[in-house]
């Protein structure tokens, strides 16, 4: 009776892993190329890249890869890495006041020394200052400058409004006018609706603040909001009284960001 032997079993391969260090090698290293393909404005050497990372993840070595990417070097020798992707120039002064325009001030010295500016006006009534989340707030009442349903700036008003422009003038931060109604409709010879009475009144002070004090105007924007935002009741005369303003409000860092993006001079 013939018996076999039994054949060896085969050692257990402890080395299986490098061949999927391998493959997340190779795919690493073709996610950093297409990476710096994009960045290329060379189309042709987009192309070569392209076509080196599909022959690299076919199998072929990682080294032709780089040769595609940097070119032929001498031979025997390493081409050095290009000097464009070592060091990136300083951008123009051109560029440079678009990318990087004014610091905006803080306003919380503006707050102080308008109030004290402003002081009768606020103790009349006739003004409010606040500091809000979008920056600070100086609140003219309809009647501190308009007459009733109409959208010319009372001389009177002049003075106070000065006060406010010599600041707008010192601060580089932008500005939003925004126009406001109470809720009682309004249709007359000039407005149709509070829409544009509020918006009116927002470029008459536009106006005045370029025009007569010299406000810069690609610092201001303008808003109309009607009847839309108000800050009190509009069910009692106070309350309606209250809510007809126009409103300067000096924009901080997070009011600004919804302004749109302007050319530094």
């Amino acid at each position: 009776m013939s018996s076999r032997r039994k054949e060896a079993p085969e050692p257990e391969n402890h080395e299986r892993w490098l061949v999927s260090y391998a493959d997340f090698i190779t795919l690493l290293f073709a996610f950093f190329v297409v990476m710096f393909a994009t960045s290329q404005t060379d189309k042709s050497k987009a192309q070569q890249v392209s076509d080196s990372v599909k022959k690299a993840l076919a199998g072929q070595p990682l080294a032709s890869m780089v040769s595609a990417i940097l070119g032929p070097g001498p031979p025997g020798k390493t081409r050095p890495v290009p000097h464009e992707l070592t060091h990136t120039p300083p951008p123009s002064p051109d560029l440079k006041k678009i990318i990087e325009p004014a610091p905006l001030a803080e306003l919380i010295p503006s707050l102080t020394i308008l109030s004290r500016e402003l002081a009768d006006e606020i103790k009349s009534g006739r003004m409010q200052i606040s500091m809000g989340p979008r920056g600070l707030t100086v609140s003219f009442r309809q009647a501190a400058l308009f007459p009733s349903g109409e959208d010319v700036i009372a001389p009177q008003a002049y003075g106070s409004i000065e006060k406010v422009a010599r600041a707008m003038k010192l601060i580089p931060n932008p500005a939003r006018l925004e126009g406001h109604t109470d809720a009682l409709p309004i249709h007359n010879s000039h407005f149709k609706s509070n829409w544009e009475l509020s918006a009116a009144r927002s470029i008459a002070l536009l106006e005045l603040l370029t025009k007569q004090f010299d406000v810069p105007a690609d610092k201001i924007s303008i808003a109309g909001y009607a009847e839309t935002a108000p800050v009190a009741d509009n069910d009692t005369d106070d309350g309606r009284s209250r809510n007809r303003r126009v409103d300067i409000v000096i924009l901080n860092e997070a009011g600004s960001k919804g302004e749109p993006e302007r050319r530094a001079k």
